[in-house]
């Protein structure tokens, strides 16, 4: 026993330290396959260790990582997986000398005794840092019973995840779209079904329910945005079904009977409905408002009687309308950004960079739930030239939807199926000052192979500033007694 743990602990010290580059070796033509996609993208300047593995390793086989940037070098070596483990201490150094620059990585194998180095690829490591934390969702992919789910955080300059509080304190109920007031975590919000159901605001660390007051048509809120200013909050009020395929790769399909947007007055503690925006004839759903507060964003689709009958008929359009802060009023005209008719497609979750200039959202063949259809991508409209940015770099074949933006505008979080189909996973996009993306990276993890064994999905990634502080425990006392 005493010279097995001797010979692995061996192991261990030469994969992390004391490898050398080797002097002479032959160039491969190939780029290596490697585990997580790590190939050539932009990534932020304090990210984690973005640790892979190299997909065709054969065990007992030497290979060597070598990662460059001027003078410069960290090498690690390959553990028995084939995995590269780079030490976080080493790899923080690394960034601060690559920070604007890139860092050559270098591949090599080991065969018949003779050093191969497969053909070179590059990280980017961008001046501008994206947020520190993330907030998701975690729950298991089932379609109408579940049993653990929680909200998190993740220390994207570590691979160290919290959480912020989950359903075993709450009766295993189900928790959903946790918003933050300007990606602060001082003020958030969320949603609670079934159980101690309701959306619970938190201001500092103290929770409080939000009453709906006697409408009947307002029975429960939905998808929210804050105003910057944090005096209302808009929701959809929605009136949901879900229904299942029998046949069709989209397996189930969410849609709405009902649909229309509300304010909710957080000084006032009122619901206050406008009938611009809550009418029988248009189906209104997932409210933004622009950085500024002066517009508000939401998708509107012509109201379908026939549900479930004609869901493939309904299409959204992605619409603006003036908001005064000072009256709480809406304007009179409504602005079509993108007609769903003309342009083909249906929208979901319009988000704006917080410097006003890009208006990121969903589109898919029809409807909003776009996280069950696997022909959604994502679209970006350049506000101040008023045409479509590229965005063929971010998608792929399989689902795009959720996304948010870091508080400079310069990096973007989005939810993807792309990796096995079925689970969905973070992924980090940089975007540069004329909006144009690079290649989108999964979101790192401790171990290459984390997300072969992770049974959950990631759902509603928010960039964050600063760590969430909610004492879970107390809230849910709170939650129980109201």
């Amino acid at each position: 026993m005493r010279i097995v743990l001797l010979s692995v602990l061996l192991f261990v010290l030469a994969a992390c330290s004391g490898s050398k580059e080797p002097r002479e070796a032959q160039p491969l033509d190939a780029l290596p396959t490697i585990t997580p996609d790590y190939v050539d993208v932009t990534i932020p300047p304090q990210i984690a260790p973005l640790r892979f593995q190299l997909a065709d390793y054969e065990p007992g086989v030497e290979a060597l990582a070598v990662l460059k940037c001027g003078e410069k070098n960290m090498v690690t070596r390959a553990d028995r997986k084939g995995n590269f483990l780079f030490d976080e201490e080493d790899w923080k150094e690394l960034l601060d000398t690559a920070t604007g620059k890139q860092i050559e990585v270098l591949v090599y194998r080991k065969v018949e005794g003779l050093w191969q180095c497969y053909a070179p690829f590059h990280w980017q490591v961008a001046v501008e840092p994206a947020d520190r934390y993330l907030a998701y969702r975690l729950i298991e992919p089932g379609y109408v019973l579940w049993n653990k789910m929680g909200i998190y955080q993740r220390d994207i300059t570590t691979y160290q995840q919290k959480s912020i509080i989950e359903n075993d304190l709450t009766q295993h109920n189900c928790m959903n779209c946790h918003t933050f007031l300007n990606r602060k975590p001082q003020k958030m919000l969320f949603h609670m079904r079934a159980d101690l159901g309701g959306t619970y605001l938190i201001d500092n660390g103290i929770p409080e329910k939000v009453k709906l007051g006697d409408d009947p048509h307002v029975k429960s809120l939905v998808y929210p945005s804050w105003h910057p200013s944090g005096r209302v909050v808009a929701f959809s009020v929605n009136k949901t079904r879900q229904e299942f395929h029998r046949n069709n790769p989209n397996r189930v399909e969410v849609y709405d009977s009902e649909s229309d947007i509300v304010l909710y007055d957080v000084l006032q503690k009122k619901v206050l409905v406008d009938s611009v925006l809550f009418s029988s004839s248009a189906f209104e759903t997932f409210p933004h408002f622009s950085p500024d507060g002066k517009r508000l964003y939401f998708c509107s689709a012509h109201a379908v009687e026939r549900m479930p009958e004609d869901f493939k008929s309904v299409k959204y359009n992605l619409c603006a309308i003036d908001f005064d802060i000072e009256t709480l009023s809406f304007g009179t005209r409504v602005d079509t950004i993108y007609h769903s008719r003309s342009m083909g497609s249906s929208v979901s979750f319009p988000r704006v960079s917080p410097d006003g200039c890009f208006l990121m959202f969903t589109t898919s063949s029809y409807g909003n739930f776009s996280i069950w259809h696997k022909d959604a991508d994502l679209q970006m409209f350049d506000l101040h030239k008023g045409e479509f940015i590229d965005m063929q770099p971010v998608n792929s074949d399989d689902v795009e939807s959720y996304h948010s933006w870091s508080d400079n505008g310069r990096w973007t979080v989005f939810s993807s199926r792309r990796m096995d189909g079925l689970y969905t996973r973070l992924y980090l996009v940089y975007v540069d000052a004329e909006g144009r993306p690079s290649k989108p990276f999964v979101l790192p993890q401790r171990t290459p192979n984390f997300y072969d064994d992770l049974p959950f999905s990631y759902n509603l990634p928010e960039f964050i500033v600063e760590e969430v502080d909610l004492d879970a425990r107390e809230f849910a006392r709170f939650s129980k007694n109201n």
